[in-house]
């Protein structure tokens, strides 16, 4: 049987708007085992990033549990949320977050101690192999996006959480991409969460959950 490895149990967030308390996550409950890969949909401001945030350890929720690998980590002190993140967490980012002083090759290298031919064959299996020396300032979106999703799959994390990783990438790079990510969940037995607006890659999610007026719902 398949080992669950993130829970999330009664997650509540509110936020101030203006004069009033606005719910954003209504108790949520969430599962995700090794081997599985979940999308999110529904409209823009529902609450879709913010729960990715919480499930990724970037944001605290003011209530409900998070287990992670086994461990309930929303318990545990804040200093050590940054060792578990680098840990267990592949983060995929809608912005990239790559660091504007290392090469694209450096950012798993450098960052991660991945070994350069290891870093070779993502590269190429993304077909980015082209650009591994050159800085992100030199990148199109599409090229730093793809050497995110790099990075997300070379940190050997038993989860990867990707917030709308095709935004910046055409149908074609969109879905292979999104395809990627559903090998690396499969062939590894890591699970994965994308929060997404792009249909075209839905059929690639083994489950797809919508998320609306702070609920979540499975609907496939």
């Amino acid at each position: 049987m398949s080992q669950t490895v993130l829970k999330l149990n009664d997650i509540v967030k509110k936020y101030q708007d203006g004069g009033s308390e606005r719910v954003i996550l209504n108790h949520i409950n969430l599962e995700v085992h090794e081997g599985e890969f979940l999308a999110i949909v529904g409209p823009s401001g529902c609450g879709k990033s913010t729960l990715l945030n919480i499930a990724g350890m970037m944001l605290s929720s003011d209530s409900g549990d998070i287990t992670l690998c086994g461990e309930k980590v929303s318990t545990l002190p804040k200093k050590k949320w940054t060792d578990i993140r680098k840990e267990n967490i592949g983060f995929i980012f809608q912005n990239h977050q790559l660091l504007p002083y290392l090469k694209a090759g450096e950012q798993l290298t450098a960052l991660l101690g991945t070994d350069p031919q290891e870093v070779k064959k993502l590269f190429k299996e993304l077909s980015i192999d082209n650009i591994i020396d050159q800085y992100p300032s030199h990148l199109s979106g599409g090229e730093r996006q793809r050497v995110a999703i790099a990075r997300a799959f070379a940190s050997n994390a038993k989860l990867i959480l990707a917030d709308e990783p095709t935004a910046s990438l055409d149908s074609k790079r969109g879905r292979h991409a999104v395809e990627m990510i559903q090998m690396e969940v499969h062939k590894r037995n890591k699970a994965a969460i994308m929060v997404t607006h792009d249909e075209r890659v839905l059929d690639l999610a083994d489950k797809i959950y919508r998320m609306e007026d702070g609920q979540l719902t499975q609907i496939k």
